[in-house]
């Protein structure tokens, strides 16, 4: 693996990924040359059905698996943030207690991570149970926290996967308007969803993943000429270029 900070890299795209191969165990791959790239202020979305390999995708371009060959390129001063789609958490540790340790490992100052912490906490109605335990939380609970986590930072780049579970309409307005305001700032997106009409929404591009490879690339209107559907939603397309 290799991931490289290059300030030039921003000028074009903010993530680059490449990869050539990559498996769960030797000599057996499961996804083959994915190319993808996200520029400032994007937002591409990973489409695909079950067993596609989206999730493969992008536990390989964290580093998460051993039997792999790629390369990933992050610009700007190459800090990330990964939201995943299974909520992980320290079941002795309070709410507050996470925020904490995820800032320390973001190297935050003390009074930035604070304000960013309380903004944070009240935006997703979370800050009554601040000092709570994880473990009695809901799943959508859960997942605020992930989402929490996640935008501490600030970083150059969000790799989230499959966030709206579990999340109800309050906190996927509060989710979306997050993104739209990181993105105003130049951060890149890539997001890995199910839910196509939010996706049709608020992407700028996709990658659709079929049997480990890129079956289809590019907006809505370019999906829609792969599909050969000139006026498809998002759902249709997806349903002609994967049956």
């Amino acid at each position: 693996m290799e991931i490289e900070n290059e300030a030039t890299a921003a000028q074009e795209s903010i993530l680059d990924v490449h990869i050539t191969e990559a498996g769960y165990e030797a000599g057996q791959s499961t996804i083959r040359n994915i190319r993808l790239h996200v520029a400032p202020g994007e937002l591409v979305g990973i489409i695909g059905p079950n067993g596609a390999g989206k999730s493969t995708t992008i536990k390989t371009l964290l580093g998460l698996l051993e039997h792999a060959t790629y390369e990933v390129t992050i610009g700007g001063d190459g800090r990330y943030a990964y939201i995943p789609e299974q909520p992980v958490f320290y079941e002795y540790m309070t709410l507050w207690e996470h925020l904490d340790l995820a800032a320390a490992a973001y190297e935050m100052e003390e009074e930035v991570f604070v304000t960013r912490a309380e903004e944070m906490l009240v935006r997703f109605g979370m800050d009554h149970v601040r000092n709570d335990l994880p473990a009695s939380f809901s799943k959508g609970m859960r997942q605020k926290m992930m989402l929490m986590i996640g935008f501490l930072s600030s970083p150059d780049v969000y790799i989230v996967d499959e966030p709206f579970i579990g999340l109800d309409p309050r906190a996927t307005k509060d989710f979306l308007k997050l993104l739209d305001d990181e993105r105003r700032r130049g951060a890149g997106v890539l997001m890995s969803t199910h839910v196509l009409d939010t996706a049709e929404r608020i992407c700028d591009r996709f990658i659709l993943i079929q049997s480990g490879r890129s079956a289809a690339e590019g907006t809505l209107d370019e999906i829609r000429e792969a599909a050969d559907l000139p006026d498809a939603s998002l759902f249709d397309c997806f349903d002609t270029l994967t049956s």
